[in-house]
């Protein structure tokens, strides 16, 4: 009986440092533009900023644009680099509001990494006290037509990086050093399992 509480306790404490071990991403991704008092106007390029993890294992992501008020999705654009930090967003003929948010997600898997705080849409000939920050310079803008439709198609597709997007390079030392401690931990659970 004291030998198979022993082995309990071993075998616990030998998956928990694994687990542990084996953690090697930070999960951090937030939209910092648009902000709440941000107001978009119809027909001029309007920034997209965001902070992301390092090592976090997001090499692209889906831009989707929605509303509180209406239903319905407008497909921004699919397989945006994470790498980047900025894109500008041009609408046209975009139904104005005050309840819009950016979504970023994984739209094949249904992984949501993101969501803006609610901004304005008005229309080009309008001014109010709401802030709106110029277009970023040098990156690529998507432009946007129509009331939200989730049967369109993203109004931009981004190239897909070389490995797909779909998992992280093995080469990195966190990933090397989690697959170390992993298989170290296993071999103690075996050596103790066995004496």
């Amino acid at each position: 009986m004291p030998r198979s509480k022993s082995f309990k306790k071993r075998t616990s404490a030998c998956l928990a440092v694994c687990c542990l071990a084996a953690r090697t991403t930070s999960a951090y991704f937030v939209i910092s533009e648009p902000t709440r008092d941000t107001q978009w106007t119809i027909g001029t390029p309007n920034p997209v900023r965001w902070n992301k993890g390092v090592d976090d294992g997001i090499s692209l992501f889906d831009v989707e644009m929605a509303r509180l008020s209406v239903e319905g999705l407008t497909l921004v654009a699919r397989n945006v680099p994470a790498r980047n930090t900025s894109l500008n967003i041009l609408l046209q003929d975009v139904p104005p509001g005050d309840d819009y948010f950016l979504i970023f997600m994984n739209s094949t898997h249904g992984l949501m990494y993101a969501t803006s705080p609610r901004f304005t849409v008005a229309p080009a000939s309008t001014s109010s006290g709401k802030s709106s920050s110029p277009a970023v310079a040098g990156v690529e803008t998507v432009t946007v037509s129509g009331a939200p439709n989730p049967t369109q198609p993203f109004a931009t597709t981004f190239a897909a990086l070389g490995n797909g997007g779909v998992l992280p390079s093995w080469g990195s030392a966190g990933h090397a050093w989690g697959m170390g401690s992993v298989l170290v931990g296993c071999l103690l659970g075996a050596a103790w399992t066995l004496r």
